[in-house]
């Protein structure tokens, strides 16, 4: 399904606040759609006051003081930052950074890793012959052996390294790396409280499969649900086919999610992330399932929840705070002499968002 137009020009918006100013090919690339589609959601944001245009670049209208691009210095220690590419919840961590850094006088310099596996080594060996000191990364690991083949390497990159939204297994090669995090426990936590609080018993969670996040929220779901006294039954399924990196997977596991609502009588939904839960609540209206009248949804991330009809209650990972935290735990490692203190990693708690899209329950559906 195509991408909604108030969530491409958001991504714009972000993409250009990121980095201070963007090239209209650039952004059309990183989209995926035409230069054509670009230039008319730059026009109308341009008409909004909230980007302004040049011959073929977009520039954020951001003061001065808060772009990149016009704040970094000239000299001084630099700062490597890797995120994968179209990654719009990685954005606001993104801003959180940097105006840490811009504060302390360090340049950042952004890369974007590409969606293959192992993309991200490339671009931080360049970034390190460059002459970064200190690095921080989100590597894009699908799967758990995308993970296990970066430890080796990202363990001995020999400068400060912080990694955002990553929590490596324990026992690892970078388990004593410094990373910070949002506790996603307590933010699946917060999801099935909300719902269990308004009468809802039965409960589908279907997640991505394909992030260190989603895996998080599937064991965190798996864990809260099946020990909750006022569930009485639950199931997990990919929020799409396409959402799995693991596997194999059930028959449950992969089924349409009207369907299997319906299977379980379920009255409400928690959705990974924003997008899927969008094109999800679009097919059940496809359906006839009303929300909230007929299921409660909950979505995860709160990128562009609050954009659905109706604005979807979402949990709210800190994001910008996450990179506000990351870089100023850098900043210290740069700081101080190697291996003076130990390495730490942090979490920080989300919070919920309650808007129109839950409510009581009415009847189950039946099957």
């Amino acid at each position: 399904m195509r991408e909604p137009v108030d969530l491409r020009r958001q991504r714009i918006l972000a993409a250009v606040q990121a980095r201070g100013t963007a090239r209209v090919r650039d952004l059309a690339d990183e989209l995926q759609v035409s230069v054509v589609t670009v230039r008319r959601d730059v026009e109308e944001l341009t008409r909004e006051g909230r980007l302004s245009r040049g011959h073929g670049v977009v520039r954020s209208t951001l003061p001065a003081r808060e772009t990149v691009a016009e704040a970094v210095p000239a000299a001084g220690d630099r700062v490597a930052v890797v995120v994968p590419v179209r990654h719009s919840y990685l954005t606001e961590t993104l801003h959180g950074a940097r105006t840490v850094l811009e504060r302390a006088g360090v340049r950042m310099a952004l890369h974007l890793a590409p969606q293959a596996s192992g993309a991200e080594r490339p671009l931080v060996e360049r970034a390190l012959a460059d002459g970064a000191d200190g690095l921080l990364i989100a590597p894009r690991w699908r799967g758990r052996a995308d993970e296990e083949a970066d430890h080796e390497w990202l363990a001995g990159v020999g400068v400060p390294t912080v990694l955002m939204e990553r929590r490596p297994w324990r026992g690892s090669a970078l388990h004593a790396l410094d990373s910070v995090c949002s506790d996603h426990w307590y933010g699946a936590h917060l999801a099935v409280e909300h719902l269990v609080g308004l009468g809802h018993r039965r409960i589908v969670f279907a997640t991505r499969h394909d992030s260190p996040t989603a895996r998080s929220l599937r064991a965190a779901f798996t864990r809260i649900a099946g020990a909750h006294p006022l569930v009485e039954r639950w199931a997990w399924a990919l929020v799409a086919r396409e959402a799995g990196a693991d596997g194999p997977y059930s028959a449950d596991e992969t089924a349409e999610l009207p369907a299997l609502m319906r299977k379980t009588g379920a009255s409400a939904m928690v959705l990974h992330g924003d997008v899927d839960a969008l094109m999800v609540v679009q097919r059940l209206a496809e359906e006839g399932v009303r929300v909230p009248q007929d299921c409660s949804v909950v979505a995860y991330d709160d990128v562009v929840a609050g954009l659905a009809s109706p604005p979807l209650t979402a949990v709210s990972p800190p994001k910008a705070e996450v990179g506000h935290a990351a870089a100023e735990l850098l900043l210290q490692r740069l700081a101080e002499a190697p291996g003076s203190r130990p390495g730490r990693r942090v979490e920080l708690l989300p919070r919920l968002m309650v808007r129109g899209s839950t409510g009581r329950p009415a009847e189950p559906l039946a099957e």
